[in-house]
């Protein structure tokens, strides 16, 4: 990018102004630290950078053009300029009806797409009435229950119209099968459902916990629900690659990126030895990244990322089809950021949170309510957390150009720093024999654990300042207007589930999970006897369990 002769100049200089400028400056006031980092992964920030940074970077291989190969720029050639990213605010009440009236304000209000959270009892796959989800129904979102609660949520609402994103792992087939059938009982045709199923079971044993089914057959899951969606549903993303819930546990900007596109290239290969062909499915594969308060460590993650998966895809899986090649993710800002104490801080964390994203090139973007930290949010911190958004897109000139910060000496030096360390994680993944091994034998857990207690580490000795918490307190009082869901919600939950059971068809359910079961137990694509169980009104819970009954359930360390 410059002449060797240039660069050299430019390195003396660079020299000079540090021995003549910069470093008397420093020996007569000081710098606020002895040493700057980034923000979780410890790598240390020059007071300067220059073009001697990034004497190594080939434009055409390395940044290149918005839309084109390695999409370091973005994966579409407009970006912004020419569609907003999809405001797609994640929201589950406790009850189904409450649900679809939180779904109709926020469309009001301008979202551009739902995004539905479910209860802890729905995403381990459990009914309300069951032993195992005693006090936590529709305590974390929506609880569903049947297909019943899956129409009454979407009732008035057209699939044709809107994108759905469903933040479920271990019983995903079952949610999307209720899914696809509300939309045929709507008439809509299945090649217009539009939305994503999280599906991301890897990061459950690294992160969340709430799988229910050992690793193998989950992946075998997965597997049928890519050939089934190619087939039957093939503009819903079939998978929501997360790396949000593996930076939420702890973990470092590069391995966010790394054990993130590890899951995917397991992902990969494993449909790939199910006899899928890579470009039939990789097109509907999509991300979940995490939006920290770095702004600029954040923007390279994203450019780094992007450009990482083109570089999979193309050399290690031989794909032909560019939108194989391309990340397209989801952003939502850091849960884990957000504080109990001072919560009005958090207005200003989730804007700058957004801001890294919307410079990032995400695609859709959920913006935190101030109050996650305490509860479920209220309407009004929705209603600013989705502001946020709309402000940034129409008022602070960030969509109107692609990828402002490209050419950045520091932001370009960062993505090429991220990416090398994230490319080593994955080496050191391979050598393990894989992601999937590496997740069952504990060490990407471990990796994680580490990074988190260092971290909070630093945090009690007054290293890091977390604004409010170890500094700059005030005495306030910590009552809230928050949500929540009553134990009088919750009991009406558990006869409704109770009166679906007595309502329906027993026999038509008694025949379609015994269809199930023979499937799971063969090597029949389970889906379409998943879409029937649901079609009898068969419940989560009776669903999960037939293939529990096939499958077992996954108990970590055992």
């Amino acid at each position: 990018m410059f002449d060797p002769d240039d660069l050299e100049a430019i390195r003396e200089g660079h020299e000079d102004w540090k021995d003549d400028t910069f470093g008397p400056t420093v020996e007569r006031f000081g710098e606020r630290k002895e040493q700057f980092t980034t923000d979780t992964g410890g790598q240390e920030v020059d007071p300067l950078y220059t073009p001697a940074d990034i004497a190594d970077i080939d434009y055409d291989e390395d940044i290149g053009f918005p839309g084109e190969s390695p999409y370091t720029r973005g994966v579409y050639s407009t970006m912004h300029r020419g569609r907003l990213w999809t405001m797609r605010q994640y929201a589950g009440m406790g009850t189904a009806s409450e649900t679809n009236e939180r779904f109709n304000y926020l469309m009001d209000e301008g979202q551009t797409g739902l995004s539905m959270a479910f209860d802890l009892p729905t995403q381990m796959g459990y009914d309300s009435d069951s032993e195992m989800a005693e006090g936590e129904v529709g305590k974390s979102g929506v609880a569903i229950d049947s297909l019943d609660d899956m129409e009454t949520v979407f009732g008035g609402i057209p699939l044709d119209e809107v994108s759905t994103s469903m933040t479920i792992n271990a019983p995903a087939s079952v949610l999307l099968a209720m899914y696809i059938a509300v939309g045929d009982r709507q008439g809509v045709d299945r090649e217009e459902l539009r939305g994503t199923i999280q599906n991301d079971i890897l990061k459950e044993y690294i992160a969340r916990n709430t799988y229910i089914f050992p690793p193998e057959p989950s992946m075998r899951i997965i597997t049928d629900i890519f050939e089934f969606c190619a087939d039957e549903v093939p503009n819903f993303n079939t998978i929501s690659i997360s790396g949000y819930h593996i930076r939420e546990a702890g973990a470092t900007a590069a391995q966010e990126i790394a054990f993130t596109l590890a899951d995917g290239v397991e992902y990969v290969e494993a449909a790939i030895d199910a006899g899928l062909d890579v470009d039939e499915f990789a097109p509907q594969l999509s991300f979940f990244f995490n939006a920290h308060n770095n702004v600029l460590e954040e923007v390279a993650k994203f450019r780094a990322a992007r450009r990482m998966w083109y570089r999979i895809m193309e050399e290690r899986f031989d794909a032909e089809n560019p939108a194989s090649k391309q990340l397209k993710f989801h952003t939502q800002t850091a849960g884990s950021t957000l504080t109990a104490q001072q919560v009005e801080n958090n207005v200003v964390r989730v804007a700058y949170q957004a801001l890294a994203a919307v410079l990032g090139g995400t695609q859709s973007l959920h913006t935190n309510g101030k109050d996650e930290a305490l509860s479920l949010p209220t309407e009004k911190s929705v209603r600013t957390a989705l502001r946020t958004q709309q402000i940034l897109a129409h008022e602070s000139g960030a969509a109107d150009t692609i990828d402002p910060l490209a050419g950045s000496y520091y932001v370009e030096s960062l993505t090429d720093e991220l990416e090398s360390e994230a490319f080593d994680i994955l080496d050191d993944i391979d050598d393990r024999g894989g992601m999937r091994k590496a997740v069952e034998s504990g060490w990407v857990q471990g990796e994680i654990q580490d990074v988190a207690f260092e971290r909070q580490r630093e945090i009690e000795t007054g290293e890091r300042i977390i604004v409010g918490v170890n500094e700059y307190q005030v005495d306030e009082d910590p009552k809230e207007d928050i949500e929540e869901v009553s134990e009088e919600e919750q009991q009406q939950q558990k006869e409704r589930v109770q009166a679906i059971r007595g309502d329906r068809d027993q026999a038509a359910v008694d025949d379609a999970l015994a269809d199930l079961k023979a499937a799971a137990e063969g090597d029949e694509n389970v889906m379409p006897y998943i879409v029937d169980a649901v079609k009898a009104y068969a419940t989560t819970g009776e669903i999960c369990n037939a293939m529990r009954d096939v499958f077992g359930e996954y108990r970590a360390g055992v």
